[in-house]
């Protein structure tokens, strides 16, 4: 909610008299109590909302309950707010492109009787898409998913439709999940999902509530609907009609699936797409396959910044604000916005685009000739969905004919590349443009327009069709302009005949409710009053002067008014005419929508790696079975791009079996989650097809990003800090491959130092041990480092650590002053010191405060002098009591810390219930206690 609170005094006034209160308190009441609509009554002038609603719509809107007004007295009394037009489309813009806890409803009337004529939900935008990008680009297109859920002993199969109500797209899908719905969560964050539909009874089970949890990360509104609605029946009949082109492929498509054609009738039902026939034969289906892309759950995305959020002090702040600078009006955003959520995981795919990026980065004055002329081109996609939905005017066909008119000379563009890609840009761009604009296509179209349309008039902001496209029309053309010539000759003799200066005395108005009319002024009546009462007809005296007539004006201006309106009933006819016929080109339009956004996005990625101060690089792709990461001289783009930073680049070098698992340490403040952010950001962009912040890159590709970078408390669902940071964890250590990317940040730290030192050494030997993920590990537990010298073979379970390297984050500390300058660069070798003390003299702590914390440190920390250990070091890192353990020992006990993490990781703890989870963990803990004998290092945490 930004500038748009209304002053209160401005508040349109709720004029109800006491018949038409009585009528509309008994209406409703006959409401059903339900949270979730937010209920607008249209008074014509202004809306108004009543009970619950209007209550939140004074706190959420007004930000003052003083906007109350009281609707009826004493206990029949209903709290009342009224809404003026602007605030209507602040609180619908709001509550259905930001929010995802209300629907919005319209209801029309008067006294008892109101329908519902419009409704709206955060998936399905309806019939308000006008109200919502009246003014604003159309960002992203809205996706609602039904799913079903089918749980079985051994993990849930889930079936997925979903519907893109705006690109005309259904979708299908079904896949095997784990307890923590992490490919669910992935598939609803690619798909851009709004809303989520759920079968209603289903909702009791302890692993429902799970799925609820991971629509909320997500932001996703649940809709729960009967489990009559999840039904295969009459289902294919129902796409024949929906879908284009012949039905065997769509009952193929259909067969294959168990569960996913419950959803997608679920779906059809509840969008109501069959009730509207211009939906039928203009859908299209496909398969949705979760490996298609890169997945990326809800962490991730807000660990990486991806997309914008209500919070960004400024566009830069995310990488989609970063990287949209596309021209055209609300097509390359919506793409950008969806490549984001979808990187690629094929080698070819990523090297064409970058390839494409490479040639638009080369040639600048192919880039800004190409941009300019897309700033010209409407938003396409937008245009053809008011025309298929038969809510297209003029207007839309005139936008749709002036981006036309733009294709040839983006063509010409085209043409005169000739560097290292023209071949591929002739295929991928010039080729389709070619076809779509000859005479049996575009050029058609433009005929058309040019032929039926008075362009002339548009600079008049007039959009009419051209009265010589109709020989009907240009009769009553004709007609019109002798009307209008006789009645301008009778003009001048009434001035005559009266003696009174033409147009200054004698006045003649058109368009007034007595049709076509003389005026003189008060003044001039006197002078003429004898024949005014005589020979015309006086209609009506006023302040700004006489209105009369006589029986010859009033005969023509009933003709002309005649005229005018067949004329505008011929110009309607026509327009449908018109209308229909382009709806017609509606697969050429479409295909040059997708063109043009991906060429406007491509040109997006090329300006912003040409235009930063340190120019982005080409990334070297390699699949997810060879090769390694290296970023040398790498930035993170968004802090790069704020106007305070300096940034400092940074080497990464995840090599495999080398420097595979890197953890890295170093004092708070340092830049660690900086870097280890900006990798992930940097491998991101790389497969959306983008350069990247380097001075070189090479990039192995990677299936799924997990982040694990800060958690926050879920009191209200019972889940603390902590748990939410093993929860998320848990979903890392089920979900993650060999073809992942890790990238953990602070890891246990929400409980005791010696379990939350225990969990991470565990979870970092089973990442490195069985997952063999790439991973980037910052943490304040400095022991860990010591797992980048267990060279020597565990005698427990006969494994040896491979791949483990250390890296810290430099600073500087001034020997007599003990101030603190960090450097921000990450370099090879162990940090002992995490500096929280000098940290906390920054923050200006009381130097009483400060003194003490540095006594008690050396109480109970005996770290060696030196302050990095290097990196080929074979003797063990201090830790933190004054105890030192071989390494024999901490294998031992390690492994056993494993395998106890181990079993408390697969506990069912969403089937227990705490009691029983409380005494099988009471017997784990005893079981581990009874091992420790063997080792000393373990027995430290009891």
């Amino acid at each position: 909610m930004d500038a748009n609170f209304e002053d209160q005094s401005k508040l349109p006034e709720l004029k109800l008299d006491a018949k038409q209160s009585q009528g509309f308190l008994s209406f409703f009441k006959t409401f059903p109590h339900d949270p979730r609509p937010i209920r607008l009554f249209d008074r014509r002038d202004y809306y108004t909302a009543h009970g619950e609603n209007a209550t939140f719509i004074a706190k959420t809107y007004y930000r003052t309950t003083t906007a109350l007004r009281q609707l009826g007295s004493g206990s029949d009394g209903l709290s009342s707010v009224s809404v003026s037009k602007n605030m209507f489309e602040t609180i619908a813009r709001d509550l259905l492109l930001e929010r995802t806890d209300h629907t919005l409803e319209i209801y029309e009337g008067s006294g008892s009787s109101w329908r519902l004529v419009k409704s709206g939900t955060p998936g399905n935008l309806g019939s308000f898409e006008d109200v919502l990008f009246a003014n604003n680009e159309m960002q992203d297109t809205p996706v609602v998913v039904a799913l079903l859920p089918n749980f079985r002993e051994n993990g849930c199969t889930v079936g997925l439709g979903y519907v893109d109500l705006t690109k005309r797209v259904l979708g299908l899908a079904e896949f095997l999940d784990d307890s923590h719905f992490t490919n669910v969560e992935s598939a609803l964050v690619a798909l851009g999902c709004k809303e989520c539909l759920l079968p209603l009874e289903s909702g009791k089970t302890s692993e429902i509530r799970t799925l609820h949890d991971a629509l909320n990360r997500c932001g996703v509104m649940l809709t729960e609907r009967k489990k009559t609605e999840f039904k295969m029946r009459d289902l294919v009949q129902d796409l024949s009609r929906l879908v284009k082109g012949s039905i065997e492929p769509v009952r193929d498509l259909v067969s294959g699936f168990e569960f996913a054609a419950g959803a997608l009738g679920a779906l059809l039902s509840y969008a109501e797409l069959l009730g509207d026939e211009s939906n039928y034969g203009n859908y299209s289906i496909q398969r949705y396959n979760l490996d298609s892309y890169m997945r990326l759950d809800s962490a991730a995305m807000r660990a990486l910044n991806v997309l914008e959020s209500k919070t960004d002090a400024n566009k830069n702040f995310s990488l989609f604000g970063l990287m949209n600078r596309t021209c055209t009006a609300g097509m390359g955003k919506r793409l950008l916005h969806m490549w984001l959520k979808q990187p690629l995981l094929d080698v070819n795919e990523i090297n064409s685009r970058l390839d494409l990026v490479q040639a638009f980065v080369e040639d600048p004055a192919l880039r800004q000739d190409l941009r300019q002329h897309l700033k010209r081109i409407s938003d396409i996609e937008r245009l053809m969905h008011n025309l298929e939905k038969k809510r297209a005017g003029l207007q839309h066909i005139v936008k749709l004919y002036q981006s036309s008119i733009r294709l040839p000379y983006i063509k010409s563009a085209l043409e005169r590349y000739v560097g290292e890609f023209s071949s591929l840009i002739k295929e991928r761009y010039w080729d389709p443009l070619e076809l779509w604009t000859d005479d049996g296509h575009l050029n058609k179209f433009i005929a058309l327009v040019e032929a039926a349309v008075d362009l002339d008039q548009l600079e008049n902001g007039e959009y009419m069709i051209s009265s010589s496209y109709d020989p009907a029309l240009s009769a009553l053309k004709d007609e019109q302009e002798s009307l209008e010539h006789q009645i301008h000759n009778l003009h001048k003799e009434t001035a005559k005949d009266l003696d009174l200066a033409l147009d200054k005395a004698l006045k003649l108005d058109k368009g007034t409710q007595f049709g076509h009319v003389f005026r003189i002024t008060k003044k001039e009546e006197p002078k003429i009053r004898k024949k005014l009462t005589t020979q015309f007809i006086v209609l009506e005296t006023r302040k700004d002067g006489v209105k009369f007539t006589n029986t010859k004006l009033k005969k023509l201006g009933d003709q002309y008014q005649r005229i005018v309106e067949e004329y505008k009933n011929c110009q309607k006819e026509l327009v449908n005419r018109v209308v229909q016929t382009t709806a017609t080109f509606s697969e050429v339009f479409w295909s040059v929508a997708g063109l043009l956004s991906e060429l406007d996005v491509l040109l997006s990625f090329a300006d912003l790696a040409s235009s930063c101060p340190t120019a982005y690089t080409r990334p070297i792709i390699t699949p997810s079975d060879e090769g390694d990461i290296i970023l040398e001289g790498s930035r993170h783009p968004c802090v790069e791009a704020q106007d305070w930073v300096n940034f400092i680049p940074n080497d990464c070098k995840l090599v495999r079996g080398k420097s595979w698992f890197q953890i890295i340490t170093g004092p708070n403040m340092g830049g660690k989650s900086t870097f280890i952010r900006q990798v992930g950001v940097n491998i991101l962009m790389a497969q959306v097809g983008s350069f990247v912040p380097c001075d070189k890159a090479s990039i192995s590709i990677r299936d799924c990003i997990f982040a694990r970078v800060g958690a926050g408390d879920c009191q209200l669902r019972g889940v603390s800090t902590f748990m939410q940071e093993m929860l998320e964890t848990a979903s890392i250590l089920k979900g993650a491959t060999d073809k992942s990317l890790i990238i953990i940040d602070e890891l246990g730290r929400g409980t005791s130092t010696y379990d939350g030192f225990g969990l991470a050494w565990a979870i970092c030997e089973h990442l490195v041990e069985v997952i063999k993920a790439p991973t980037l590990f910052a943490t304040h537990f400095h022991e860990l480092t010591a797992l980048a010298h267990e060279n020597s073979v565990h005698e427990a379970n006969m494994k040896q650590i491979v791949g483990v390297a250390n890296y810290h984050v430099s600073a500087h500390i001034d020997s007599s002053s003990h101030k603190l300058t960090m450097l921000y660069k990450v370099e090879p070798g162990a940090c002992d010191q995490s500096f929280g003390i000098q940290v906390a003299e920054f923050a200006n702590f009381p130097e009483s405060v400060v003194s003490l914390a540095r006594e008690k440190a050396a109480e109970l920390e005996d770290f060696s002098a030196t302050a990095v250990i290097p990196s080929d070091a074979s003797e063990e890192v201090g830790s933190k009591r004054k105890r030192e353990y071989d390494s024999d020992d901490m294998s031992r006990g390690a492994a056993r810390a494993h395998e106890f993490l181990k079993e408390f990781s697969n506990l069912p703890l969403e089937t227990m219930d705490l009691k029983e989870a409380l005494q099988k963990v009471s017997k784990m803990k005893d079981d581990l206690q009874k091992d420790s004998v063997n080792s000393h290092w373990l027995q430290q945490f009891f």
